[in-house]
Order: C-alpha cells, then structure tokens, then sequence
C-alpha cells in the first residue's frame, strides 16, 4: 500500500504480562546483555507466564489480553451469540469495546481510528451476515493502508454442514480469500486449537511492527473460544520496528536524475509524516508541489510553491504549469498514482519521467507502465531525509511565479438566499472548522467529495481524510465517530444525503458520546450520478431522491440537529456545532443544479468507454428473444 511507516507507535508483544504499553515505548535494539540462548527458550518466544503461576486462561481471555499488548485501544462491531466469549473477553479487558449497529460502519470507524492514532484497531463480528457486513469496510481498510484485525466467531466443527444458525464454514462461505490470504487479508487463519496461539500472535506483531497497512482476520469457532490453554506457553516477543530506507545506490540515482534539471514533487497520502521534509526539500530547490486528493495538507496549501491538488476535484492550475512550465521530472512521494490521483492523464507526465518513491515495490511503474520511471522503495521521511542530505545546494535564482489554485468568486446572495450554494458552504466551512477549530474534516464520496477537495485547504497534515481508491457509500458517515474518538476531539465528516440514508451511525456516536459533527449536504439526489450521465448524454436513468428531513431523524436518536435552507445562517450553525458537546447534524439544503468540479472523472469514464446511450447508426441491431 502507498502508506508511509512512523515507527511511532510501533506494536510489541510485551515483557511484562497483561500490562498495556504506553504508547511510545519501543525496543530500538537488542543489546547483548538482553540477547537470551535460544535452546532453552523455544527460539526467542519467552513463556508468557511463569509455569507455577499460570491462571486458567481460555482462548478468548488469551485473544482479547494479546490484543492489548499489541497496542489495541479499541474493537468497533456488532456482537451476536456465536462470538459471545470473545465479546465478553474484550469487554472484560483494557479495550474500549463499541457496539455499533452495522458491521461496516465498524469497519470504517476502525480504519479511522487507525489513521487518527497509529495504533491497529479490531473489528469484531459475528457468524455468517457479521462477517460478509464487514467485508465493505475491511476493503476499504486494506485499500487505505490501515491495519486492522478482523475477529469473526464461526461454527465448531462437529456442527458444520448441519445447518447451524448462521452456519460459518466452507458449505457455506467460499473459504479462499474470506478465510485464507489474499487480496482482502493480509492474514487469514481459523483457530482451531489453543495451541496456535504462539505462532499467530508471533505472526501478528512481526507484521504490524512492518511499514504499511496490514489487515488480518482470526475467525476463532464458538467452541474454542472457551478452551483452555493449560499448559500452553503464550510469546513474550520484544519487536522493534522495521524501517525502510533506501539503498546508498537508489539515493545517488535519484540525486543524479533530480540534479539534471528542474523537478516537481508530487505528495500523495503515504507521505503524511514527512511533512516537514517536505517542504524542506521544495524550499531548498525551489521545486512546484502537487498533491493527490488524500496528500491535501502534507505541504501547506497556502505556500506559494503549492499549485494544486490532482485528480478527482482536483485544480486545473496543474494543468497550467505542466503546459507552460513543465518540469524535466516529478518526484512522486506515496502516491499509488491511481485514476482518482491522476485520471492517468498524459499531461501530468514530465518529460523526463518519474522518481517514485514507495513502501511497495510494485507501485512504481504501475499507473505510468510506459512512462520512464526509477522505482525507489523506501521510507518517505527516510528517503527525503537523505535527499536534502545529498542534494546539492542551488544557487539563489528569480523565483518563478507558479499558477494557484483557482477559487472564483462567489456572487454575493440574492435577497432570498437559499437554497445554499455547496460554493457558500465551503466557504464557511472554510472559515468556521478548517481555521477556525482543530476538527478533523472527512469527506464522503461522490460531489461531497469534489467540493470539499476543490475548494477547503489545509495548511497542516493529517487535518483531512478522503477515501479513493475504494470511495465506499458510508465510509465518511461511519469512519468519523473512529476519527473523533481516538483523536479525542471533534470530527468533522462532510456528506450526501445517499450516504447517509445508507449507513450512519448516529445511534452509536449518542450512546457514547463519541463528539462528531454531520454535515449533509441535502440535495435529494445520488447528484454525481445525476450530474454526470447528464454530461455523458446518458438519458433515462433516475438518481432522485424522496425528500428527507435528516436534523429530525437525528434529533430522534437523540443527537443535536438544526436545518439550513438560507445562505445567511450557515457561520451561525457551523459554530453552534463547533461549539456542542454532543453529536451534532446539520442539514444543509443545497441547490442541486450547481455543478460540481467533478469533470475529470466524465471525462475519464468517456476515456474508459462510457458512451451516450443516443447514439445512433448502431452497426448492429440486436434482437432479444421472446420468453
């Protein structure tokens, strides 16, 4: 995955039974005086507890206490009879344990509690429609980078393939990819005895101690999550983190090619803790910066060197200075260069090719397969630390003036002033929670995504969270209560009316007042969809909405909630949701018509072949049979 590794809250397997780590302790080194002979200790995994004081532990006692020495602070799910030991277990143990009322918003929560905190997170379901709920978000978990364990009940084997309730095994579920590794799991494994313990947590922290997102799954059956382990010694592993640096060689290679004439630098998400060697790095050569939708923020968006974000809701001012300034190379940082970054765009193509820069080897290359790349796996921060190292200083040069971000001026209101205009909104999201607060600020797919990524700008990383590559219905809705809880403070997640009615979770963010803040944009329409089969001449297809009052559905679960149809209030209800204790929604009536900054994406939809469905001279007519 295009994620950059921290190492600052990497993973153990403690020394010291039962007792959570704080969060920045780690073992560096192990020095000789520590090492232990191997013969006498089954190869470095240390008894988790004396033998003569061993308690009678059952498998899930055991899962939920290794889970916390792991650095787990919190298991998002759905729980149900098959699972109800391991449930109990977590509930029983250091782990804040949320009960959320879909599977997939836990998954969502989960992911963004990951990426709030740098510490792994659990989603824990139970049998049959527990697991399958998960999988949209455990997808979107392994496409973000995230790592999350999946902790599943499934049926004991005396009664597989007798019609269990909710029956769990492979007469029922395919087991490739769900129950095994693949592109979903990391790690995938069913506990059948107490005796694997040692190796799967062993498993477990060797890679989450690993740079990059990790996603496993233990699906523990409802009968061996109370087994006993009796005489079974758990590990005890001291790991230290495992950071990746680049090779002598790929540094001097990358001086050389960045060296030969003028280059950019593109940010992508894998970047976000190099922030400030980043902007080192374009300081001290003069480079133009360019980030992707989920880069927005790692180089301040107000710096004079930033031209604009690429790819979806992106800025045609990159557009700009590739034509009249075009750099020899562009140094890409952590960005899998995917179609929502790029749309695969020949333009953003310097002449010189890409220095691409990944934890994942097979990233450089992928997006651009014909384009000259030099792939260079490393650390982001590692890797520009080294650069500025080695780079050559450049003598003082004129300053070249570099195209912004365009930001047209919004017509001032007319006397009615409503519906709102999403460019008003923005505006005052802007003004009120961007500068105004310290608010995390999620943005859900389709036009809530567009807007927000066109028109906010973050000065500071880690402030905004987008989701790409999977770009799930749900995903901001639900992953905001993980976002404000681990972060400890309010977040701010920026949706449609579809997604909401999809999957919220406002009955969970009310029951543990988690202080997270909806902002619905009210259209009455899947708009993306609408808006764009209008551009593509596609006719025919409804994206209509029924008209919904969500502030009344809120308030009905017990959150605080107000509507806004004028332009004129929208400070006024921004501050009171800054301002609120508890989970709050707003319901902005927006004007539908106004088009979203989403044309790049029709665009490459039309590239892909999406063709108006009014074509006519059809060089062949089909006739279908009549049944």
């Amino acid at each position: 995955m295009s994620q950059n590794y921290t190492g600052s809250n990497s993973p153990l397997i403690t020394t010291e039974p039962y007792k959570e780590l704080p969060a920045n302790r780690y073992v560096e080194s192990v020095s000789d005086s520590r090492k232990v002979d191997e013969s006498k200790n089954n190869g470095g995994i240390q008894p988790f507890i004396n033998d003569e004081t061993t308690p009678t532990l059952s498998v899930a006692d055991a899962i939920a206490q290794m889970l916390v020495n792991l650095g787990v602070s919190y298991a998002f799910g759905v729980a149900g009879g098959a699972m109800a030991s391991l449930w109990g277990a977590l509930s029983n143990s250091s782990i804040q344990v949320l009960n959320f009322r879909h599977e997939a918003g836990a998954a969502f929560a989960a992911t963004e509690a990951y990426f709030a905190n740098n510490r792994p997170t659990v989603v824990f379901t139970t049998a049959g429609p527990g697991i399958t709920n998960a999988l949209t978000g455990l997808f979107a978990a392994r496409g973000e980078g995230a790592k999350v364990i999946l902790l599943s009940a499934c049926t004991s084997a005396p009664q597989r393939g007798r019609w269990a309730i909710q029956e769990t095994s492979t007469y029922t579920l395919p087991s490739g990819g769900i129950f095994t590794p693949g592109a979903l799991f990391n790690y995938a494994i069913t506990i059948e005895s107490a005796a694997q313990l040692p190796q799967i947590f062993r498993k477990l922290a060797l890679a989450l101690a690993q740079p990059g997102g990790f996603v496993a799954h233990l699906s523990i059956p409802t009968a061996v999550q109370t087994s006993l382990l009796e005489d079974i010694a758990l590990p005890q592993l001291d790991i230290s983190p495992f950071p990746m640096t680049a090779s002598k060689e790929a540094i001097a290679k990358s001086v050389e090619l960045l060296s030969s004439g003028p280059f950019a630098i593109w940010v992508g998400f894998g970047a976000r803790d190099a922030a400030t060697e980043i902007l080192q790095l374009a300081e001290k050569t003069g480079a133009a910066v360019i980030c992707s939708p989920r880069g927005k923020g790692i180089f301040p968006e107000d710096h004079p060197q930033f031209v604009g974000v690429t790819g979806l809701g992106g800025h045609t001012s990159v557009l700009t200075y590739m034509e009249q300034q075009p750099p020899l190379r562009t140094l890409v940082l952590g960005t899998r260069l995917g179609e929502p970054t790029s749309f695969w765009s020949s333009a953003l193509v310097p002449q010189g090719g890409f220095v691409h820069v990944d934890i994942d080897p097979e990233v450089p290359g992928v997006a651009y397969p014909h384009v000259e790349t030099f792939g260079v796996r490393s650390d982001i921060k590692a890797f520009v630390k080294e650069l500025l190292q080695q780079l050559p200083d450049t003598p003082d040069s004129p300053t070249l003036s570099l195209p912004r971000p365009e930001h047209k001026a919004v017509e001032p209101a007319s006397d009615v002033d409503y519906p709102v205009r999403p460019e008003v909104l923005m505006a005052a999201i802007q003004k009120i929670i961007v500068e105004g607060s310290n608010a995390v600020v999620m943005a859900e797919c389709g036009n809530s995504f567009t807007w927000s990524t066109h028109l906010l700008q973050f000065a500071q990383a880690n402030r905004y969270r987008v989701s790409t590559g999977v770009g799930a219905m749900g995903h901001a809705v639900t992953g905001v209560l993980g976002a404000a809880l681990a972060n400890n403070s309010k977040a701010v997640g920026i949706v449609g009316d579809g997604a909401m009615l999809m999957n919220n979770e406002i009955s969970t963010a009310v029951k543990y007042k988690i202080p997270a803040i909806w902002i619905v944009l009210n259209d009455a329409r899947y708009n993306m969809c609408h808006q764009g089969m209008k551009i593509l001449g596609l006719k025919g297809a409804d994206a209509t909405l029924p008209p919904t009052n969500f502030a009344m559905i809120a308030r009905g679960m017990g959150a605080e909630a107000i509507v806004v149809v004028r332009e004129s209030d929208i400070e006024a209800a921004l501050e009171q949701a800054i301002a609120s204790t508890v989970p709050f929604l707003i319901d902005v009536v927006i004007d539908a018509d106004r088009p979203a900054p989403s044309g790049g994406r029709n665009k490459s939809l039309a590239a892909q072949g999406v063709k108006s469905s009014a074509a006519k001279n059809l060089a062949k007519q089909v006739s279908f049979p009549m049944i």
